[in-house]
């Protein structure tokens, strides 16, 4: 378990080091033992135990004995329910996300903005699945990633160059946009385009083309994607699944208006 816990402001108390504890156990994928967590954490030992044993106490971690190994808790699983019930666009998104599946025979991507970084709230496989990264309830970059551009391009100034500063900036491939200088200038043509194209700039040989999905008043609920290879197809062809894929993102905004989107 190498990486490091997510940091917290000091203005954040213990509710923020608790949250982030979790959020370090949570994302390991697996089982963690106590000794794991302390080599990725900022806390003395005795801090973090404290922490560790609260959030257990509490059901949002789990500790099996035998292994002598936390896990997330069965009341953050309640939690979780819950907050894909009111927060997420998947609900709302699914009858529209089938059928844009059915009509495109590519993978759909659905996602969210979440401090900069994309989340994946639902994904419709290919008909001839291809192997890629995103999954639902996975957190893939904002920078280097079809949907994550889409909807960083049409964010507030202000809420766009805190999402800038919050990406990573690694080359994942030649493509990548590496510099924040690289990413705003596309971001600029992305919005004045209307879409976003990945050009395997996450993944060697992952292609997509991905849109935003606005409110009336503009603003990011989240964003929407056609993904593809190319193998089966190249961005000329992707391009010309945009009707497609503009009138399911203005399906799904206008589902969604009367939802209460988390700010």
């Amino acid at each position: 378990m190498t990486k490091p816990a997510p940091q917290t402001r000091d203005s954040d108390g213990t509710v923020g080091k608790a949250l982030a504890v979790l959020d370090q156990i949570a994302e390991a994928g697996r089982p963690v033992r106590f000794g794991e967590v302390l080599a990725a954490s900022n806390h003395p030992k005795a801090t973090l135990y404290r922490l560790v044993q609260t959030l257990t106490n509490q059901g949002m971690l789990s500790y099996d004995e035998t292994h002598q190994t936390y896990a997330p808790g069965l009341r953050l699983v309640r939690l979780a329910h819950a907050a894909w019930r009111q927060s997420a666009l998947a609900p709302v998104a699914r009858p529209f996300l089938d059928q844009l599946s059915a009509d495109v025979g590519e993978t759909i991507h659905l996602a969210q903005l979440d401090r900069g970084q994309v989340l994946y709230v639902d994904k419709r496989n290919a008909a001839t699945p291809i192997e890629m990264f995103s999954q639902a309830g996975k957190i893939g970059p904002g920078y280097c990633t079809g949907v994550g551009k889409a909807m960083i391009a049409h964010l507030s100034q202000d809420a766009q160059e805190d999402a800038i500063r919050r990406q990573a900036f690694f080359a994942h491939t030649p493509n990548t946009l590496a510099t924040p200088e690289a990413l705003l200038a596309e971001l600029t043509e992305i919005r004045a385009d209307g879409v976003a194209f990945d050009r395997e700039e996450h993944e060697p040989g992952i292609i997509c083309i991905a849109v935003p999905i606005l409110s009336e008043a503009g603003k990011v609920m989240g964003g929407l994607s056609i993904t593809s290879s190319v193998q089966r197809q190249s961005l000329e062809e992707l391009d010309a699944l945009r009707p497609a894929l503009l009138k399911t993102a203005k399906e799904i905004a206008a589902a969604a208006e009367t939802w209460q989107f988390p700010s």
